[in-house]
């Protein structure tokens, strides 16, 4: 079974990117034993969650970004989500 550190690795880096298949079954089965990492996870979803809709809520004043910033950060934000809906 892999560590904590190694755990949390793969949770963050699934905020980026898809998990390969022995990946998800590896954290799965840590995060069914490990309440810490399972607590990990939902804060990096809940901060991820927040901050697409933060970014979504704010108009283009309020953000003061230039309209090619803009577009890079909606289009890393649509690519980052889930295909589940962010539920694993």
């Amino acid at each position: 079974m892999k560590s904590c550190k190694e755990v949390s690795e793969l949770v963050s880096q699934a905020q980026d990117r898809k998990l390969t298949l022995r990946e998800r079954l590896t954290v799965r089965m840590h995060l069914l034993v490990c309440k810490m990492c399972c607590h990990y996870q939902q804060q990096i979803k809940f901060l991820s969650a927040a901050s697409r809709r933060f970014l979504y809520q704010q108009s283009a004043d309020k953000l003061h970004l230039p309209d090619e910033a803009r577009a890079r950060i909606q289009q890393t934000l649509e690519q980052s989500q889930p295909p589940d809906g962010g539920k694993t």
